[in-house]
Order: C-alpha cells, then sequence, then structure tokens
C-alpha cells in the first residue's frame, strides 16, 4: 500500500478557492485509474491544538503499490489538474509514505 496525502494552501485574495480545487479533484484526479482510495475535502476546524488547521484543502489518495502512485503522477489528467487548479494554491506540500 502506497499513501500519496496533498496539502493545500489557497490562494486568499480567491474565497471560493477551496471549493474550486476539491471540485477540480474530483473532476480530473478522482477517475484516474489505480487507485484504491480518493478522498479530498477542506479542513475541519478542532478546538485540539495538536491539529494542524492552516490549510485549506487536503487530498488523500491510497494505491496498491509505489508504481501505481508513478503512473498516477504522469497520467495526463493528473497533469491536467495541475495546468488548471495550481492557480488556485499557494503552497502545496506532499506527504508519501508506504
Amino acid at each position: 500500500m502506497f499513501s500519496h496525502v496533498v496539502i493545500f494552501w489557497t490562494d486568499p485574495a480567491n474565497p471560493q478557492a477551496a471549493d474550486e480545487l476539491v471540485a477540480g479533484a474530483q473532476k480530473y484526479l478522482k477517475p484516474i485509474p489505480g487507485m484504491v482510495h480518493f478522498h479530498v475535502g477542506q479542513m475541519v476546524g478542532s478546538p485540539r491544538p495538536v491539529v494542524e488547521q492552516s490549510y485549506q484543502v487536503a487530498l488523500n489518495t491510497v494505491f496498491a503499490d509505489k508504481r501505481a502512485h508513478d503512473i498516477y503522477q504522469v497520467h495526463p489528467q493528473h497533469l491536467e489538474f495541475i495546468a488548471q487548479c495550481s492557480k488556485l494554491w499557494k503552497k502545496v506540500t506532499v506527504y508519501d509514505f508506504a
């Protein structure tokens, strides 16, 4: 199993950026074959100080193995997501683990 988690900080100048980013991930990324799990959503606030709350959108994808993830990275729909949606974020952090 290979997990690919992406955390997005959206452009504060665009109040619709988080909604648009979630919609873009649903449109471009969710249909890509090879994922065994796909979840994208907006940050949920918490009173717990240990919970990171500075980001706006997170993407959690799981693949059977690193090879499937590597294929996903160069898939045309993944590249289209980046081309169409990168204007919506100011910062991205990725966590990959197996």
